[in-house]
C-alpha cells in the first residue's frame, strides 16, 4: 500500500475519533431521554471525556514515548474501539460516564499517534500536507459525522452510532496490522519539561486566550441540539441538516482564519473573528422560530468560531518557535479542559437559569479572550525572548 492510502487510513482513524467527541453534542436530548437524566447531566458526558483527553494523553504519550508507533496506534485503537462497545453494550449513566474515560483515553494517543505516523511515512517534501490531511479527518467528523450520527441516531437508536465507530474501527485495525510497518519510536520528552514552559507569563496568557474562547464556545455548542429544538423550535426533521451546515461553515471559517493569518496578521484574525463570534451568540438568542435565520446565524457563528483556531496555532508556535511541538501539545490539552469547563458551566446554567441563556454565557466567555488577547498584544514588547523548553 502506498504511503498516499496509509494517510487516507489515518485520516479515517482521526475521522472515527472526532466523531465519537463532537456527535454527543448532537444527539444530546436522545442521550438524556433515554438514560432517564436531564440534558444538562448528560451534557457532563462531554466534560469527563475533556478532563480525562487533556489529563491522560500528555502523560501516556510520555509513558509509550518509546515504543513502535504502529504498535502503539493498535493498542490505542483497540482500546479506543473496546470503550465505543462498552456504550452500546452497558446501560447506565455511570456505566457511560466510565465509558467516555476510557474512550478518551484511546482517542488522545490516537489522535497524537496518527500524526506522528503521518509525518513519519509521507514522502520528502510532504511531512506538512500529511498532518494536515491527518487533521482534516477530525474537521470532516464536524462536518459529516455529527449529522451522519444524528441521522443514525433517528433511524436506528442513539447507541447505534457507537457501534457503528467500533465496527469500522475493527476494520482499521486489521488494515494497519497487515499494511503498516513498524515504526521507531521519539527520544522522549520528559513530562516536566514540556510543563516548563507554564512558567512564562506570556504563554500562560497566551493559553487562556484559547481556554476563554473555546470555553465560551463549548458551553453553548454543548447544548446546541436541545436549544435549537426547545428554543427556537427549530423541526427534529432539520437538525442534522442544520449541524450539516453548521460544520461546513467551520471549515470555511478555519481555512478563511488562516489565511487571514497570513495576509493580516494575528492579532487582527483573532479580535475580528472573536467579535464576529460575540455578535452571533447575540444574535442567536434573538433570532427567533425563522429557520432561515437560524440556519444564517449558525453559519455566522461556526465560521467565526473556527476562523479563531489556526490564527492561535500560529500565535502559539510563533512565542516560543523552539518548542512547537510543546507548545501545540499544551494547546490541545487546554482545549480539551476548555471543552470540559463550557460543559460543566453549561450544564449548571442550564439547571439553575435556563437553556435559553447559554449564549449569553458563552458571550462572557468570548468576551474574555478578546480582552486577553489585547494583554498578550501589550505583553510582548515588555518580556523578553521565551526559550525553549527543550
Amino acid at each position: 500500500m502506498k504511503s498516499t492510502w496509509k494517510i487516507y487510513v489515518l485520516v479515517l482513524i482521526t475521522f472515527l475519533v472526532g466523531t465519537s467527541n463532537y456527535v454527543i453534542s448532537g444527539i444530546l436530548d436522545r442521550i438524556a431521554g433515554a438514560l432517564g437524566t436531564s440534558v444538562a447531566a448528560a451534557g457532563q458526558l462531554i466534560t469527563v471525556y475533556s478532563l480525562a483527553y487533556a489529563v491522560g494523553t500528555p502523560i501516556l504519550m510520555a509513558l509509550t514515548a518509546k515504543m513502535d508507533r504502529r504498535k502503539l496506534l493498535l493498542y490505542s485503537l483497540g482500546f479506543f474501539i473496546a470503550a465505543n462497545l462498552l456504550t452500546f453494550i452497558l446501560s447506565g449513566f455511570g456505566f457511560f460516564i466510565a465509558a467516555r474515560i476510557i474512550t478518551a483515553l484511546g482517542a488522545g494517543v490516537v489522535t497524537v499517534n496518527a500524526l506522528s505516523i503521518a509525518a513519519k511515512i509521507a514522502s520528502p517534501g510532504k511531512q506538512a500536507s500529511a498532518i494536515a490531511n491527518v487533521t482534516m479527518g477530525l474537521t470532516a467528523s464536524l462536518i459529516i459525522g455529527v449529522p451522519l450520527g444524528r441521522l443514525v441516531a433517528s433511524a436506528f437508536g442513539w447507541k447505534s452510532v457507537f457501534l457503528a465507530i467500533a465496527i469500522v474501527g475493527v476494520i482499521a485495525m486489521f488494515v494497519i496490522a497487515s499494511v503498516f510497518p513498524r515504526i521507531q519510536g521519539d527520544k522522549p520528552v520528559r513530562l516536566i519539561k514540556q510543563l516548563a514552559l507554564l512558567k512564562e507569563p506570556q504563554v500562560l496568557v497566551a493559553l487562556a486566550i484559547t481556554f476563554f474562547w473555546l470555553g465560551g464556545y463549548s458551553l453553548a455548542y454543548t447544548y446546541i441540539s436541545p436549544f435549537l429544538l426547545e428554543v427556537t423550535h427549530l423541526d427534529e426533521s432539520l437538525i442534522s441538516a442544520a449541524l450539516l451546515v453548521f460544520g461546513i461553515a467551520s471549515l470555511i471559517g478555519s481555512k478563511v482564519g488562516g489565511y487571514s493569518a497570513d495576509k493580516r496578521g494575528v492579532l487582527f484574525t483573532l479580535v475580528s473573528g472573536m467579535v464576529l463570534h460575540v455578535i452571533s451568540l447575540i444574535l442567536l438568542s434573538f433570532v427567533g422560530q425563522s429557520v432561515t435565520a437560524v440556519f444564517a446565524i449558525l453559519i455566522l457563528w461556526s465560521f467565526a468560531a473556527w476562523s479563531s483556531a489556526p490564527a492561535q496555532q500560529f500565535n502559539l508556535i510563533t512565542l516560543v518557535p523552539e518548542s512547537s511541538g510543546v507548545m501545540l501539545s499544551l494547546n490541545s490539552s487546554m482545549m480539551q479542559l476548555a471543552m470540559a469547563f463550557g460543559a460543566g458551566i453549561g450544564g449548571l446554567i442550564v439547571n439553575h437559569i435556563s437553556l435559553a441563556s447559554i449564549t449569553w454565557f458563552g458571550i462572557i466567555g468570548v468576551l474574555i479572550a478578546i480582552i486577553t488577547v489585547f494583554v498578550l498584544s501589550s505583553m510582548s514588547s515588555r518580556y523578553p525572548a521565551i526559550e525553549s523548553a527543550n
